[in-house]
């Protein structure tokens, strides 16, 4: 990720001992990270860590400390932690961005400006991975959030026809739309070609100055919550 910033012409700076010490309180870690954070003179902090319970906390010390935040999916916050942290970045006037970088493609952007919301509509992906898991999280929740996360965007109302993720296969990373046996658009993620990496980063920074933004805590958890609903109808 920092050489791809870098690229964008922005400085990076990275921050050392950022995960709670063994023997070190919420509170105190919070306040540890939020100073040393705020020593940096950044003004967005991306959050480039596994995803966890830790990231909630991560996420409060960032925006106590006065910068915008950038989270890498999934979100595994609870509904309580997502709306105290959404609300205290709006109180803070900050920014806190979910990093669903396919949602940003061309093809997606005209799903949703030609399909929204999607009723009477079937969404289906698969993303499949030659590689093992690098997360240590299951293959659903880290790739299927990238396709439900073009579902929530483009789609939020269409049924799921078919959502299948896992490592260690033929690479294949496929989302489509189609109505009743009618497939109307596919888009294949692993051949697009597009810089999503430095749009979402534009979109983002084009949010500091008041444009809207829809990748925040709320999209994420809507997000969230559909992976597991989708986890509890096909457990395992």
């Amino acid at each position: 990720m920092r050489p791809i910033i870098a690229g964008e012409s922005r400085s990076v700076v990275s921050i050392e001992e950022t995960r709670q010490r063994p023997s070190e309180s919420e509170s105190a870690y919070v306040a540890r990270l939020a100073e040393t954070t705020k020593a940096s003179a950044a003004q967005i902090a991306w959050l480039c860590v596994t995803p966890g319970p830790h990231v909630t906390l991560m996420v409060q010390a960032v925006i106590e400390a006065g910068l915008h935040v950038i989270v890498e999916k999934p979100w595994y916050g609870s509904s309580e932690d997502t709306k105290r942290l959404q609300e205290l970045a709006r109180a803070k006037n900050r920014v806190i961005a979910i990093h669903y970088e396919y949602c940003v493609l061309g093809e997606v952007e005209k799903w949703r400006a030609g399909l929204h919301p999607g009723a009477g509509l079937q969404f289906g992906g698969r993303f499949f991975l030659s590689r093992s898991g690098q997360l240590g999280i299951p293959a659903i929740d880290d790739l299927g959030s990238h396709l439900l996360a073009i579902r929530e965007y483009a789609v939020p109302s269409s049924a799921i026809s078919e959502i299948r993720c896992g490592y260690e296969l033929p690479d294949e990373r496929l989302v489509w739309i189609q109505r009743g046996d009618q497939r109307l658009a596919l888009i294949d993620l692993f051949t697009h070609g597009q810089p999503i990496i430095q749009r979402f980063m534009k979109k983002v920074e084009a949010a500091l100055g008041g444009a809207a933004f829809p990748f925040d805590l709320e999209f994420a958890l809507r997000v969230a919550n559909q992976l597991n609903a989708l986890k509890e109808r096909s457990p395992g």
